[in-house]
């Protein structure tokens, strides 16, 4: 807390110093400056700014925000560019450095695996954190899983075997160990680990509506089963759960040249629930609060935030309206707040 009062007590100090110095900036621009002592030319800006962050500014840093005020007084530099934050590009492959103690800047990787070919769309991105993976969908069909290394290990091309439904999201199911996707018309379980060339994993069809977005919702309590939920175009937010007797049970005639078994969707209890009037734009479960939310462009249901319980009860659901919906959100569990773009 004490490091906390001095950095924000040192910050405020800057700022006035960089609006001292543009005041002056912009008044020798226009002849009426008179020079005196306590004039801020570069060494002054440089040794105070050293003095109040010590170590957790560099050198190019200060030089660059210095360079960036003087050129453009109108347009004033974000703060943080003075750690760094906003990196050129001759920073992209420098090393990572323990330096700045004050901002924690994620170095920038490059992935030189080609994960999806031309026209083609990147439309899902999940992080498994416990298992140090990461999942992209891209919207023709390619799945793929990368290690800690960010190189890809597991790599599957979707459209090869089924039909040329977009995919338009992508989740993990941490109890099956399955990567989940969803289509136009389709659920997708890929097993990515499978070591059997002739089974990849399933697809659950057909969904009358199209699936637009999909999430796990997160729960330890029996290893031998997941459940996410999933929205589509006609405001329905849709409740499954995958067993692995699910998998041996409910398999259906296998197309042909298709490594995914099919399952009928109708052999599956899956609750739902009109949540909004427009498209579901995203859905997202948070396990701190044990409640999901979903938001869509609807400017009167814009965005929903209850238990997943609400899905089967039909009870009134706590929501909100925005003008022209809402578009994206996300939950703080530090500050306990949720943020939502419209």
């Amino acid at each position: 807390a004490l490091e906390l009062i001095d950095f924000k007590n040192a910050l405020e100090q800057w700022q006035n110093l960089v609006e001292k110095m543009i005041i002056q900036k912009t008044k020798e621009s226009s002849g009426l400056y008179t020079k005196d002592d306590d004039q801020i030319d570069f060494d002054k800006f440089y040794t105070t700014t050293r003095t109040l962050f010590g170590s957790a500014v560099k050198d190019q840093n200060i030089q660059t925000f210095f360079r960036k005020v003087v050129s453009n007084l109108d347009e004033r530099p974000e703060w943080l560019e003075i750690f760094g934050c906003f990196r050129g590009k001759s920073d992209e492959m420098s090393p990572p450095s323990n330096e700045n103690m004050i901002l924690l800047v994620s170095e920038k990787q490059q992935i030189t695996h080609s994960v999806v070919k031309r026209k083609d769309l990147i439309k899902g991105i999940v992080k498994v954190p416990l298992l140090h993976l990461t999942i992209t969908a891209s919207q023709r069909g390619v799945l793929t899983v990368f290690n800690k290394q960010r190189r890809s290990f597991y790599s599957y091309s979707f459209y090869f075997h089924q039909d040329t439904t977009w995919i338009n999201g992508c989740d993990y199911l941490p109890n099956l160990k399955y990567v989940v996707a969803v289509t136009e018309s389709t659920i997708i379980l890929w097993d990515y680990q499978s070591k059997d060339s002739t089974s990849d994993g399933f697809v659950i069809k057909p969904m009358k509506n199209c699936l637009l977005c999909v999430c796990t919702v997160t729960m330890a309590d029996n290893l031998a089963k997941d459940t996410f939920l999933m929205g589509d175009d006609k405001g329905y937010v849709y409740l499954l759960t995958i067993t692995t007797d699910d998998f041996i049970m409910k398999q259906s005639k296998t197309e042909k040249r298709s490594q995914f078994k099919l399952m009928d969707s109708e052999s599956f209890d899956i609750p739902k629930r009109k949540l909004h009037d427009d498209w579901v734009g995203k859905i997202k479960y948070f396990p701190a609060l044990k409640r999901f939310g979903s938001c869509s462009t609807d400017s009167t249901s814009s965005f929903v935030l209850d238990d997943i319980k609400r899905l089967e009860d039909h009870l009134p659901v706590k929501e909100f309206s925005v003008p022209k919906g809402v578009n994206a959100f996300t939950y703080c569990g530090k500050a306990k707040v949720i943020v939502t773009g419209g």
